[in-house]
This record gives C-alpha cells, structure tokens and sequence, in this order.
C-alpha cells in the first residue's frame, strides 16, 4: 500500500522542494486518508489494522510538515543532512538580535499595560517579517541551495513562531 520509509514529498507525489502546490498537497493527502483510513480496516485482522493507524499516522505527520513553511524548511534541511540546532546554534546577525530584543521590550510593556491595540500592531510586524523570512527561505532552498544560510532563516522563523505565540496568549488573556 504505503511505503513508510518514503520521504514525505514522494509520499505525495510532490517535487522536493521548499515551494509546493498546497492544493496538490490537500488533494493527494486526502486521497492517501481515504485509502488506509482506520475505519475502512475496522472488519480485518488487528495486525492490518494497526498497519492502517501506522500508514494514517505517517500520512499525517507529513501533510503536517510539508503544510507549515518552518516545518517543511527544517525537514528539507534534515533531508539534506543538515541539523538546524535550534538549542545549540543561537548565533544570529546582531540586526536579528536587536530586533529580538525590542520585540520582547515591546511585547512585555504591551502585556503588562494590556494594551491590545500595541498587541495587535506588533503582531502585524511579526507576520509580516514571518512572511519576508518564508520567502528569503523558499530561495535559500530552491534557487541558491545555501543550507547554512537556510538553517539560519529556520532558526529566525523559528523565534517568530514562538513570539506570535506569545503575542497571541496576551491577547487571548485581555478577552478574558
């Protein structure tokens, strides 16, 4: 049926690479998810259907992975053998840091002035820089090939992501 050890782009039928048709993606992991789906093995044997959760579970993940820009850079850099190093590697440009820090500055005065509307404005900042990093990352992948520059920029959506996370439970703490 499925070959688990694929990589995710096979999977799918897709190329590899950072820019994907995500309607293709939707299409073929609903194609997969309807042909090893639990429920059409409900009436064989167990060991069949543990196989169907395993080939759901792994068509899952990957639909997951491939979906999410910073997911789907980072497992093209593993792909490739590189390991982003989230914990290890926090050697940004000084631009990058200085930048960090007065998000945070602005994010705990905002926070602690519940003030939704500095909230809501610097979460426009953040999905904007989000934006231009996905497309700085879409052409360190596909068109320089430039790994290292690549894991950088997944290291610096990486920081994004969780600071719009943090964005978003103050904002979510003020409606309560």
């Amino acid at each position: 049926m499925l070959d688990l050890k694929q990589d995710y782009f096979a999977l799918f039928g897709l190329p590899t690479g950072f820019a994907i048709d995500m309607d293709r993606l939707e299409q073929a992991y609903l194609d997969i998810q309807g042909r090893v789906h639990p429920d059409r093995f409900a009436h064989l044997s167990d060991a069949d259907k543990r196989l169907s959760m395993q080939w759901a579970t792994h068509a899952n993940e990957a639909f997951r992975t491939l979906k999410s820009p910073l997911t789907r850079g980072q497992y093209l850099l593993e792909l490739q053998g590189v390991d982003p190093a989230f914990e290890t590697n926090t050697a940004m440009s000084s631009d990058f840091l200085m930048e960090q820090m007065e998000w945070r500055e602005a994010l705990g005065e905002a926070r602690e002035a519940a003030d939704e509307e500095v909230l809501e404005d610097l979460s426009r900042r953040i999905r904007h820089a989000n934006r231009t990093l996905i497309e700085q990352l879409g052409e360190e992948l596909d068109q320089k090939g430039d790994l290292r520059a690549a894991a950088d920029t997944v290291r610096r959506l990486k920081f994004l992501e969780k600071l719009q996370h943090e964005i978003n439970d103050a904002l979510t703490a003020l409606e309560s």
